[in-house]
């Protein structure tokens, strides 16, 4: 099942020197729904995920992504495309998941986290958001440092920062 359709949001006002000069780095949250208000689906049979980026003040839409027709058959070839889509997500957010999708999740560094039927995507990025500003939770915490390991750009920073001896 491959990806059918893979929207950016390009928002002109929101460049991306505006995401440099914050002090964090946005996180990026996956959410299995078909409205793109609310998680309402089962991560495998997923027929779109909405991509959020967000940091403790302000949150976006940065992508959705939408796949073609898939069968509840157990193959787990077909959700190769649903990972890759999510590769620059630090959590994934659905009413259900397989085993095996959570195995390879986590193996990607990729929070899964199951949630009840309807629950509105903006009250989940405002706990994040608030939890942000408290002291990330553990998750959060570890998610966070793979990021900023993870960064090409951290050693252009730092020799902005100077060096004094």
């Amino acid at each position: 099942m491959p990806v059918k359709r893979r929207l950016s949001i390009v928002d002109p006002a929101s460049n991306q020197q505006a995401n440099k000069d914050s002090i964090e780095p946005e996180l990026k949250l996956a959410f299995a729904t078909t409205d793109m208000e609310t998680v309402n689906q089962h991560f495998g049979s997923a027929s779109s995920f909405s991509i959020y980026a967000f940091d403790q003040n302000k949150s976006r839409l940065y992508e959705v992504v939408q796949f073609g027709e898939m069968e509840q058959d157990g193959n787990e070839d077909k959700l190769l495309a649903k990972l890759n889509a999510l590769e620059e997500c630090i959590a994934v957010y659905s009413q259900a998941m397989g085993a095996s999708a959570i195995a390879q999740l986590k193996a990607r560094n990729i929070q899964p986290v199951k949630v009840a039927a309807g629950t509105p995507i903006t009250n989940i990025i405002e706990a994040l958001q608030n939890e942000l500003i408290i002291g990330p939770g553990i998750w959060l915490a570890r998610a966070m440092q793979k990021q900023k390991a993870a960064d090409p750009g951290r050693f252009d920073d730092m020799e902005a920062e100077g060096w004094d001896e």
